[in-house]
């Protein structure tokens, strides 16, 4: 076996044949590989250079809203007059900001942000492009070979579980590869793929959709590879607009409610006893429903603000 058994088993089927096939028993005492065993070798090593680099999830950030935060505090003060942001201080645009965050959260459909997403499955993507507010271009597998299946985290601590998929996806892979040999479409061909192959993913977001989806993607309810995906695309964000660390929090810490509130009481490491509102809200409900309808006259003050 080259190498420990949970790699052994990541390499494809074909080179753990070429490694069989090219060695010589005694070789490792003898230290005289032959020279088809030293070709199978170094072909095995940038397999796995390559599959490291496929694989590993990666995130960039290749376009976002230019001066957000003077664009920002702009449509506050359109909305109510005021200051421009040009003529603010430091200071003033972040106090303005500040002030924002207790609003009405439309102005941050303003700032936009493309990610360029890399190394992840394709079930991860089907989550993400759920996500309806939200542009997309993704690799195409009707188009393009696919080339890795993503094994979940979980399988690589587990000699049992690895060793059932590697198995299967080997033979998954070997049948692709006849399927295109005997000459049959990539569109059709995939068909017997495992629905965990690695793929692309452009995607555009408001900060507006971002904050919303923070809540929930960032929560332990998220499973490992979308929540892992999206922490760097927040790492991303976060590079080049600091200051909207606040807007991009997991619910719990945003609202101080957990988005899942019946696995949170249950399993969740974060969840806390305050966090149960029934019984407030309940109580809540019947007066708000019993109470005559009431309502609010905001008046802009002249700085951006509104009283009222």
């Amino acid at each position: 076996m080259w190498g420990c058994r949970d790699h052994w088993f990541t390499l494809p089927k074909y080179l753990r044949d070429k490694i069989w096939a090219a060695y010589v028993p005694g070789q490792e005492i003898t230290k005289t590989p032959s020279a088809a065993y030293i070709a199978a070798a170094h072909e095995v090593q940038q397999w796995i250079k390559d599959y490291l680099e496929r694989n590993t999830v990666k995130v960039s950030l290749i376009r976002y809203t230019p001066d957000a935060l003077q664009m920002l505090v702009g449509t506050k003060t359109t909305r109510l007059r005021g200051k421009k942001p040009e003529d603010m201080s430091e200071a003033e645009l972040y106090d303005a900001y500040k002030y924002m965050l207790d609003t009405i959260r439309s102005p941050f459909d303003f700032v936009d942000y493309i990610f360029n997403i890399e190394g992840v499955s394709k079930n991860m993507t089907h989550q993400l492009v759920r996500t309806r507010a939200g542009a997309y271009q993704q690799e195409s597998s009707r188009a393009v070979e696919v080339n890795e299946i993503v094994q979940p985290d979980k399988f690589l601590n587990d000699e049992t579980l690895a060793t059932i998929w590697h198995d299967a996806v080997a033979d998954a892979e070997a049948s692709y590869k006849e399927l295109l040999s005997a000459g049959a479409d990539l569109q059709d061909a995939r068909a017997i793929l495992p629905s965990n192959f690695a793929t692309n993913i452009q995607a555009k977001f408001s900060l507006r959709t971002l904050s919303d989806m923070a809540k929930v993607r960032l929560c332990v309810r998220t499973g490992g590879e979308y929540q892992n995906a999206f922490r760097l695309m927040r790492e991303e964000v976060l590079k080049v607009h600091p200051w909207a660390d606040p807007l991009i929090q997991v619910s719990c810490v945003a609202t101080g409610q957990c988005a899942f509130p019946r696995y949170g009481r249950e399993k969740c490491t974060f969840y806390r006893p305050w966090m149960d509102l029934r019984s407030e809200q309940e109580e809540l409900r019947k007066v708000f429903w019993a109470t005559p309808l009431q309502t609010n006259n905001p008046v802009a003050t002249g700085d951006g603000k509104s009283a009222g």
